[in-house]
């Protein structure tokens, strides 16, 4: 099983408390469905708002991982 880092940014770095975890998935997908029950319900939310990026460009949860793969999720921002 690849070994991939995910990347949290904005309110997903604040929801889970952490900026980054490394794990173990196949897919997009069964990386996002571990932390989404590492993280909890609030982060599940701020989830189901992102963007997510795979090495630096859109991906869905069937994308296939290799080990290095980055994963990086946005949330939507606001500013003024």
């Amino acid at each position: 099983m690849p070994s991939v880092t995910i990347r949290l940014f904005a309110r997903a770095r604040e929801t889970a408390g952490v900026g980054s975890t490394c794990l173990e998935a196949s897919s997009v997908g069964a990386a996002l469905e571990t932390v989404r029950d590492t993280f909890g319900a609030e982060f599940c939310a701020v989830l189901a708002a992102s963007r997510v990026w795979l090495n630096g460009e859109p991906a869905d949860a069937a994308s296939e991982l290799a080990d290095g793969d980055e994963i990086a999720v946005l949330p939507p921002v606001s500013g003024g």
